[in-house]
This record gives C-alpha cells, structure tokens and sequence, in this order.
C-alpha cells in the first residue's frame, strides 16, 4: 500500500514538472505525461518497478476518463443530428475495419489460428482519441459547430462499437452466434439496468442532496463504481461499466453540477493514466518503430477516405467533409485498453501492442498540431480537390453564371451565420416577410445553406475570411451589411479584421459589426463600422423585464408572452 502511494507521488511529480516545461514549450500536455510515465517506469530509471502500482494507477484513471466521456456525452444532440451523423459513424467504423483488415493482413499481421493481430489492430486504428478531440475543439470553441458536432457522434459511435467488441472480445477464439448474444444480452442488461437507476431512484436522491456538494460529488463516484462493479459482475469490464455509468447520467438534471464537481478529480486520474501507459511502453526496437509508422500513416490515410467520403456523398460540402476527418485522424485511448485485453486474452503479440503505443503517441502529436491548424489546412485542400473534379456547394452557383457565379446582387447581406443571424431571420419573416427578397447570406454551413436555399433564401456558399468571397459575392454593391458572428465563433478572422476588408471593397454600405467585449467597441468604429451591436446589453434589458415581472408578480404572463414568441419562430438553428 505504502509502494503505491510512493508510487503514485513520484507520477504526479514528474507530471507536474514536464507538464510546466510542455506549457512552456507549447507541447501538448499528454505528451509530457507519456514520457513523465515512461521515464520513472521500469524501461526508464526503473523508479517505479511494480507491476501492480502500474496497473492500478492506469485502471484508476481510465475509469474516471471513460466517466466523464460519458458524462459529456448529450445523446439528445446525436439523435438531432439524424443521419449525417450515424452514415458518418457507419462508413468511418464499417470501411476502417474492412481496409484495415485487409492492409495488415497484407503486410504479415496474423489473424486465425490463435493469432488476432490483424483484427486487434484494425479495432485500435478504427477509434479516435476521445480526451485529444474534446480538448482541442473545446479551446478552439468548436465543439457546437457542425464539424465539432458531427465529429462528437462519431467519437459516440465508436465507444458503442468499442464496448459491443469488448463484449464479445473474450469469445474470439471460439465465437458462436450463441456467444455473441450472451454478451450483447450482458451489455444490455447493463445499460438497462444503468438507465433504470438513474431514471427512477437517482434524482430523488439527488434531490434530497442538492444542497450538499460534498454529497453529490460522492454520490457520482459512487455511482461510477457500482455501475462499474456490476459490469465486472456481469463478465464485462469495469472501464465499460464507468462509460455507461457516464452516460447515463448525461441527461440527469444534476448532470452539469456532477461534472463540474468530478472535473478536478478527473484531470488528477486522467494524468495518472497516460503517466501510466508511458510506464508501459518498452524502447522500441526498429521493426516496432516501422510498424507503428506503417499503422500511423495507415489511420490518418483511412480515417480522410472512410470519414470524408461518406460526408461528401451526403452533400456536406468540402469544408464540412474534410474537418471532421482531420479531427478524427489519431488512435485512441480506448484503443490501448483493447491491445491490452488481447494481450492479457494472449490473442496478440507484445511487439504489435508496443508499436500501437508507439504509433498513439506519435498521432497524439501531429493530430493536435493539425487540429489547431484545421481551419487553414482545409482552405489549402479544398482548391486542390476541385481541381480534380470534387464538386462544393457552391458548384450550383458557379454553374448559374450571374455576378460571379453567386446570382444577383441582394441590397442586404449578412456575413456569416450562427445564432443571431438565424434569429434575425426568423424575426425579419414574422414582421416583414418581403424584406427576404432583399437579403443575401453567406457562409460555409451546409445546413444554413440548404435550410435557407429550401426557404426562398438567398445563399451564397463560401468562406467570410476570404477576400475572393466578398469579391465574388458582390459585395461591393450591398447597401447593409451585417456581421452577426461574434469573434469567439469565426475562424481565420475577427470583426475588426472583416470590417476593414469589407469597407475596402464598399465604401458606402451602412456596416454593423458585432463587439464581444465593450474594449472591442471603439476599435470597430475606428475600422470603419457604422454601428456596434453588444450583445450583452439586449441580454440585460431582457434580464432587467424580467425582474420586473418577478417583482409585480407577473412572471407567468412573462413567460407565456415568450412562449407564444417562441411557437411562432421557424429558426434555422434552433
């Protein structure tokens, strides 16, 4: 016990230590902790030589990891983005292991006989990287953008798959059908029995403790683990057990609460397993090194074809098609505890289990430094493919051969498209429904595309951070124009920046900007802005009514004012 404990000061030292210098650096933190791991386990200094310290300290913050994963996971935002998503998930998952099975069985990967590294592999390479995703678009603030949100399903998808292998995964060298619904059945009663709980029993629980912080955080790490002894209970695993146990309560009332409270102690467990999966990874010798470029440079290659393709036949458009591949172009972490179930099963060889660590660890990587580049990337691809005879959303308006290809010129444009703008639109249909044969809107959204095209609405397909766009659209003969995106929402861009390229291509249009921050103000005007809106300051006379209204006791009529608002409005981002 007291080895553990030894054990687990000398990681989160280490990690701290490394982690400063990665900051400094700006390297991704999860690299820090992968070489803290491998520099105090047994192939570094060998400061930490206990096999069971090593184990424990890695199970310890997978549980808590696949937790929060499932916790984050809003399965009511999967289900609304319908089959984009679930065609997505179908072709990346269905055409990865296909290729993948194929490829490594090609270059001399064993599968039958006792032997399963084809397949383990495939599965691995078939996964995406959960925690790297989630962080990069969250501080990117892209997490509720299609792309981000598109990419989110898939990462569900895949746990779904990963699970349902895991299930099946102690069977493999004896799979029957008969074998295989038994650990379907066992998932299932897992999941019914979660959602059962967590229905009926939890939020009258939860209800009683609201109060109580301390109470509540405990209940949801004990809540994690008995879901999760249950899973071991059933043959399955206690990692799977704490993703059902995540999900589960995503929906509960107290969920946000739940997750803002376990966040400290996830960062802290999340730390101690990749430190310990770098206590893990042996010296590579050369072939494993090979190897595990051979299996990087197969995801990144599999992940562009199986993800992009199956988007663009569903006529996401090129931008849209490309992001969530890049996105999703690493291994992940669940992929490393489905190498290491089959080498505890003995279905495959250690050498191939160290060159899939070796092979996540350089994808941890590159995919962060290409997510942070998504934006740019992608603009540099998609001249390319048209080049080559890929069709964007914008092709129908090429062919239509008026004003530059994008029609004719609308007196009112709207520069990028997001929540104020759908609900500009939404107002302008209820009071002055003419006035949308005035107006033009440009962005790069597939759904504002085709939602506003379907509407009788002018649309015009392109990026607002380039020039050439406003040029093509005509900008230069547009009376109002509007920037309704805030800066924390554009990519490649800021108000102030669009402004002046936007007053240099029309001198006279009447130009509102949006301001996050009241410092922003003054430097839009000073761009060339006719007038700044602040959002905060429409949010706080709203706010202020509402008071009011709670004062005369008139709250209900308030209430009922906005929801006949609200049922009247045909927004196109609800």
């Amino acid at each position: 016990m007291h080895e553990l404990i030894g054990d687990i000061t000398l990681c989160i030292l280490f990690a701290w230590v490394l982690g400063l210098l990665a900051h400094f650096s700006r390297q991704p933190l999860i690299l820090a902790y992968l070489i803290a791991g491998f520099f105090i386990g047994p192939f570094g200094m060998g400061w930490v030589k206990s096999q069971e310290s090593i184990n424990v300290i890695s199970e310890l913050g997978l549980i808590f990891m696949l937790f929060m994963i499932g916790l984050e996971i809003d399965l009511k935002k999967i289900i609304r983005a319908g089959p984009v998503i679930l065609f997505a998930a179908g072709g990346q998952l269905i055409g990865g292991c296909v290729l993948g099975v194929l490829f490594f069985m090609a270059i001399g990967l064993a599968l039958g006989g006792g032997g399963f590294d084809a397949l383990y592999v495939t599965i691995a390479c078939a996964l995406s990287s959960t925690v790297i995703i989630v962080k990069v678009l969250y501080e990117k603030r892209e997490l509720d953008t299609l792309p981000g949100r598109i990419t989110l399903g898939v990462l569900v998808l895949q746990d779904i798959f990963a699970i349902l292998f895991l299930a099946v995964q102690p069977s493999l060298a004896n799979l029957q059908v008969t074998v295989i619904l038994i650990s379907i059945a066992r998932v299932a009663a897992l999941v019914a029995t979660a959602l059962l709980l967590s229905r009926f029993v939890l939020p009258r629980v939860f209800h009683q403790i609201a109060r109580r912080p301390e109470l509540i955080m405990l209940g949801a790490l004990a809540w994690c683990f008995l879901i999760g002894e249950i899973a071991e209970k059933l043959h399955l695993s206690r990692e799977m057990g704490a993703l059902v146990a995540g999900v589960s309560l995503s929906t509960f009332p107290y969920a946000l609460d739940v997750t803002a409270k376990v966040t400290t102690l996830r960062d802290f467990f999340i730390t101690l397993f990749f430190v310990g999966l770098g206590m893990t990874i042996p010296i590579p010798s050369g072939s494993v090194i090979g190897l595990a470029l051979i299996i990087a440079v197969f995801t990144v290659v599999s992940r562009l074809v199986t993800t992009f393709t199956p988007l663009y036949l569903m006529k996401q458009g090129l931008r849209a098609s490309l992001l969530p591949a890049i996105n999703l172009a690493q291994i992940s972490e669940f992929s490393l505890v489905v190498i290491q179930t089959g080498i505890a099963a003995g279905h495959i060889k250690t050498e191939t289990a160290s060159a899939v660590s070796f092979a996540f660890v350089v994808l941890a990587v590159l995919s962060t430094f290409f997510m942070t580049r998504s934006a740019q990337i992608t603009q540099g691809l998609i001249a390319p493919l048209k080049r080559i005879g890929l069709r964007d959303l914008d092709h129908a308006q090429g062919e239509a051969g008026h004003e530059g290809g994008h029609g004719e010129t609308r007196r009112i444009v709207i520069l990028g498209f997001f929540r104020a703008a759908s609900a500009l639109v939404a107002e302008i249909e209820r009071q002055n429904p003419a006035l949308l044969e005035q107006l033009t809107v440009i962005d790069f959204n597939p759904v504002v595309f085709k939602t506003l095209t379907d509407r009788g609405v002018h649309v015009i397909y392109g990026d607002i951070s380039n020039v050439d766009t406003l040029v093509h659209a005509g900008i230069g003969k547009a009376e109002i124009i509007i920037l309704s995106v805030p800066d924390s929402l554009l990519v490649g861009a800021n108000n102030e920046k669009l402004v002046r390229h936007v007053r240099s291509l029309n001198s006279t249009a009447k130009l509102v900007a949006t301001a996050d921050f009241l410092a922003n103000v003054s430097d839009l005007y000073s761009a060339g802005a006719d007038y700044v809106t602040v959002t905060r300051l429409s949010d706080a006379h709203e706010l202020y009514t509402v008071i009011e209204a709670a004062d005369a006791g008139l709250l209900e009529d308030k209430r009922a004012e906005v929801d006949a608002l609200l049922a009247e409005r045909r927004e196109v981002l609800p």
